[in-house]
This record gives structure tokens, sequence and C-alpha cells, in this order.
């Protein structure tokens, strides 16, 4: 019988230690039995991951979590215990943006910013899987991140751009 990873976990003090892998990088944790991924990261200081609804229903508190985007709000912390997360902290920087984060900017998808984190870690499973997605498959990528400052559009010409782009780097190596 498989184990679950978290049975090995032991609480001192009422918190949890959690070993994970975040952002490629090896991370601990300790956390409340009943925090959720998305408080546990922003209390250590992974702040790019944002709060929104804390129901599950606006996308901007969207991780890479084993190879998938999910929502760190309705993720249980303990469980994450041996986990891949991967934060917007690691899809680029300041001085090193990615091209999908380019894009964004590039195509005035970026208004306010709260759900961009959520839209780009979305946006960058998509074009792995994707390379070249047709626009539906774009909405599709993009359905659950909710924006309030504009219509959609620039996001999912962002995406388009961030394609070409990718598609462009991988032709030139």
């Amino acid at each position: 019988m498989k184990k679950n990873k978290t049975e090995s976990l032991t609480a001192e003090k009422g918190l949890f230690t959690i070993a994970l892998t975040l952002n490629g990088r090896p991370a601990e944790f300790r956390v409340k039995p009943n925090e959720f991924l998305l408080d546990a990261l922003r209390a250590h200081g992974w702040k790019g991951t944002k709060k929104g609804c804390d129901t599950g229903d606006c996308g901007s508190c969207a991780v890479m979590f084993n190879g998938k985007p999910e929502l760190a709000c309705m993720i249980p912390a303990v469980t994450a215990h041996g986990s891949v997360v991967g934060t917007i902290e690691g899809v680029g920087t300041v001085d090193r943006p990615h091209p999908i984060q380019e894009a964004f900017v590039e195509a005035g998808g970026v208004q306010c910013g709260f759900c961009i984190p959520g839209m780009v870690i979305s946006a960058k499973h998509l074009l792995e899987n994707v390379p070249d997605p047709s626009e539906a498959e774009i909405k599709k990528a993009l359905d659950g991140n909710l924006c309030r400052c504009t219509g959609y559009v620039k996001q999912i010409e962002a995406v388009k751009i961030a394609s070409k782009k990718l598609r462009t780097r991988r032709a030139s190596k």
C-alpha cells in the first residue's frame, strides 16, 4: 500500500514542518494544521501569489503544483509536504522577465496587476504543453482567472505574443 506523504509529518507546538521544492530549491515551512498553501507562501515572503477571493474562484493565487496550475487558497499546506511548487517569483525577475511576462506588458494586458500572477502561471503551463495554441485553447487555459480591469482581449493577445516569442526562441537554439 502506498504511504500517504503527510503520514510522516509530526507537529511540534501545534505546527507542522513541511518540506517542498519551491521554485526549484528546497524549502521548509512551519505551518498550522488548518493553514492553506497560499497563506504559508505569503507568510514566508512569497508575496507574488495574490490573495483574492480565498474561495477558489478568482485564480489570482494560482501556483504550479506538481506540474499543474492549482489554486493555492484551496491546498492545505500540510498536503504540500514533498511537493514541487512554482510561484510567479520562479517564472522571471524584474531584471530578467520571462517572455510571457514581457508579452503581457507589450500587449497592455497588465493594468492593476492583481490577476497577472495567476494568468502568467496558467499561460506558462499552456505554452509548455501547447506551443502554438488556438484562441479557444488560450481562453480555456485562462478560464478561472478573473480580471476586474479588462475584457481579457489584451491578456489573450499577450499569450499569442508569448507563444510566438517562445517558438522563435526555440527555433533559434
